[in-house]
Parts: C-alpha cells; sequence; structure tokens
C-alpha cells in the first residue's frame, strides 16, 4: 500500500520548494500597474538582487527562464558572425553554445568531463592561441544542473588574465544563485545570467542578467529592443523595465523571497547549502561502499551545494525516482544529460530546505534501495546524522548543565485531579 497521501516533495533541481510565505504573498488581486506600491516594489528589488549576487552591476529582470537569460546576455554584447568559446561540461554548457548558434554566433566548444569542473588552464590556452582577438566572450555554467559539478569562476577569470585576453566572462549561475558561493565583482565576472525558481524560492517566470559597465560598452548589432538591457536598467518610464505589462504576482513574491535570503544573510545562505549538501553526501557515500552507487562528481571541491548528480545503476536510477514517488510522495530530479538515463537520478537541496528535509529525502531514498533490491552500504542515515551534528555543535550552558543536575533529584510531583 503506497504510503504517499499527504504534501508532495519535490526534490527536484529546481522549480525547488517555495516558502509559504511567497505563495502567501502572490494570493492576491492584480495591483495598479501604473503607480504606487508596484513601482515602489520593483524599484526595491534591484539592490537586494545585486547583494544575493555580490555586486555593484546593474541587473535586468526579464519575463522569462534561464534560456531567455542566456539570449538576452548574448543579444546584448554580441553581433551576428562574432565568436564565442563556450566552456562545456554538461547539458548546460552544451545549450548555451546551441543558443549562440541558432543567434548566428559561432560558439567554439571546449568540451570537459562531465564528472568534474571546468579546466581553467584549457580556457587559458584557448585564448592565447586567439591571437587576432575574434573570441568575443567566454561562456561558463558555474554549476551545471545536470552533472552537479561546480567550476571555480575566479580562477577562470585569472586564466583569462593570464592570456591577456579582453573577452568577456559571462557565467550561467542559474543553478547555483542563493545556494553555492557566488561574488561576481570579487571574481571578475562580467556578465551574470540566473533565474528566480531555484535558491530564489519563487515560482519560475522571472530571469535576471547582471551586467558590469565593460559588457555595458560592449554593445553589438544583434540586440532586439525586447532584450535590449539599456532599456531595462535606466527606464524612462515604468513599462521599459519589463518593455511591457510587469510580471505583477511574481514580483510579490520575489520580494518575500529575498527578505527571507536578507534576514537570514546571504553568507548563512551558502553555510545552510553546504551543510545540507555534505549530509547528503555521507549518506551516498556510505551507500557507495557496497553496491552501484557513486556521486557523480568524486571531488567534493568541485560539487554544487545546490544539486548532487547519482549513478545507481542501469535501471536503477529510473525505479528508484518511479517508487519514491509513487509510494512515498518524494519527486526526485531525473538523469538529465548522463547516459544511461535509467541509471541516474539526482537530488535537488536548494532554497527552502533545512537539515529534517534532507534527512526525509535521505531516509526516503534508503527505503526504495531496500524495497528494490539495490545493493547499499549500511548506516548512511547514521552517517548524515553525524555530519548534521558536525555543522550544528551546540555549547551546553551551565544553566542547562544545573538543571540537568536538579532533575537527578527531583522535588514530590504535586497532586492533580
Amino acid at each position: 500500500m503506497p504510503l504517499a497521501n499527504g504534501r508532495q516533495y519535490l526534490a527536484i533541481p529546481g522549480p525547488s520548494v517555495m516558502p509559504d510565505e511567497v505563495l502567501k504573498a502572490m494570493h492576491r488581486a492584480s495591483p495598479n500597474i501604473y503607480k504606487g506600491e508596484l513601482h515602489d516594489l520593483t524599484h526595491s528589488l534591484i539592490p537586494d538582487l545585486k547583494y544575493v549576487a555580490q555586486t555593484e552591476a546593474h541587473v535586468a529582470i526579464y519575463i522569462g527562464n534561464g534560456h531567455s537569460a542566456w539570449e538576452a546576455s548574448l543579444m546584448n554584447v554580441t553581433s551576428r558572425g562574432d565568436t564565442v568559446l563556450v566552456a562545456e561540461a554538461g547539458s548546460f554548457g552544451k545549450g548555451w553554445a546551441e543558443m549562440a548558434d541558432a543567434m548566428g554566433l559561432t560558439a567554439e566548444i571546449l568540451s570537459f568531463s562531465e564528472d568534474g569542473p571546468v579546466d581553467p588552464q584549457g580556457i587559458e590556452d584557448a585564448l592565447r592561441k586567439d591571437t587576432k582577438g575574434k573570441i568575443k566572450a567566454v561562456l561558463v555554467c558555474h554549476v551545471d544542473t545536470s552533472t552537479g559539478g561546480k567550476s571555480d569562476i575566479a580562477a577562470i577569470r585569472a586564466a583569462m588574465d593570464a592570456a591577456g585576453h579582453d573577452a568577456l566572462l559571462m557565467v550561467d549561475c542559474i543553478a547555483s544563485l542563493g545556494c553555492d558561493r557566488y561574488e561576481m565583482d570579487a571574481w571578475g565576472i562580467d556578465v551574470t545570467v540566473s533565474a528566480c525558481q531555484k535558491g530564489l524560492m519563487t515560482p519560475a517566470g522571472l530571469a535576471f542578467v547582471h551586467f558590469n559597465d565593460k559588457a555595458m560598452a560592449r554593445r553589438g548589432d544583434n540586440v532586439s529592443r525586447y532584450w535590449d538591457w539599456s532599456l531595462r536598467v535606466d527606464p524612462e518610464v515604468y513599462f521599459m523595465h519589463f518593455n511591457g505589462t510587469a510580471p505583477t504576482h511574481h514580483l510579490y513574491g520575489l520580494r518575500v523571497a529575498l527578505d527571507m535570503i536578507k534576514e537570514e544573510g546571504i553568507k548563512n545562505v551558502w553555510a545552510r547549502h553546504e551543510g545540507l549538501a555534505q549530509m547528503i553526501w555521507a549518506a551516498l557515500e556510505t551507500w557507495a561502499q557496497d553496491g552501484p552507487m557513486k556521486i557523480n562528481v568524486p571531488d567534493r571541491t568541485a560539487r554544487s551545494w545546490a544539486v548532487t548528480s547519482v549513478f545507481a545503476g542501469p535501471g536503477n536510477g529510473l525505479a528508484l525516482q518511479d517508487w519514491c514517488e509513487t509510494q512515498t510522495g518524494l519527486t526526485l530530479g531525473i538523469g538529465l544529460g548522463r547516459e544511461p538515463s535509467d541509471a541516474y537520478y539526482r537530488i535537488g537541496h536548494m532554497g527552502h530546505v533545512n537539515a529534517h528535509m534532507i534527512m526525509g529525502v535521505l531516509g526516503t531514498i534508503g527505503g526504495g534501495l531496500t524495497a528494490l533490491g539495490i545493493p547499499h552500504g549500511q548506516g548512511a542515515l547514521q552517517a548524515a546524522a553525524d555530519e548534521l551534528a558536525r555543522h550544528t555543535p551546540v555549547k551546553r550552558s551551565d544553566q542547562l548543565i544545573q538543571a540537568k543536575g536538579n532533575h537527578s533529584n527531583p522535588e514530590p510531583a504535586s497532586q492533580c485531579c
């Protein structure tokens, strides 16, 4: 008999779990789009979107998904026929390259292993060979959602500087923003593309492009009026923020989500995601001691704190996804872009998640492994619990110790009816 009735848990790598506060903020009648509260709210989002990306650069808001941010970013800095260098270590690097090709650009692809990060040396070598400066931008995914691999963006910037090349550094942080440490200005990033449905905990439908003055000055002839970011960041009238009607209810939800991030503090948000990721890794590495299961990215330093891709053996990944969803109400991510696809599953641990939610995910997966007869090591939940304890140390106060001592000699209980 299935035990799935109750609140469903969407543990895919985006859209992520949405806070009730965000949903409540969106549950309202349509506002006046011509003046008043909505205008003030929209303007209040800009500094907080900059805060999350750790930048003083400009930010444009688009009605769209992450793919729209890819297109918007490329349109504003290129002309047809330009060349971009794409570092590809998973499905989303490939996707950005395909977008560039479809726009009339030439995408030179540097392919890297899909079980690790982009190698900065490969980018440096490619740029050194480009003696005529035909490469206008380097495109990199900070985290590729399909693999769970995380690249060292600061090291990539250092490699570009070492090559003495003037290409823009453009980074996709759709999966990582608000989850993994991301510092646009400190890392020397020129353009950041992101979206609202993962670490920013808002229903899919908004995309963001942060860009600095260097990127602004690289304007090509490829941009249409709709995607033009210069109109959106310094509009003469409000509607030009969105080149039309504002995405009203998304803005209300995003306002609350950003409030929650600011209240927690971005560094604490990063630390929470790191701790939760290490709980997951501890369990998976324990299961991997006996059986086929293994984390796609072996090097912990190259793993995202937002998503983990797992090899479970041919057929096992798909079977585990199906069992978890139909028997327990837990939805795991598909093995996107990995082959064979039925051998993989992904765990999304981004946004509005905490320790007991992660322990529930791991306990459910453990039950699925046993129910399906998939070989696995023992003690995974204890390993995750130990990791949880390591990340949440508690110093017992003298008051608590004294209270414990008092309990050893309790006073007689009062009589009660």
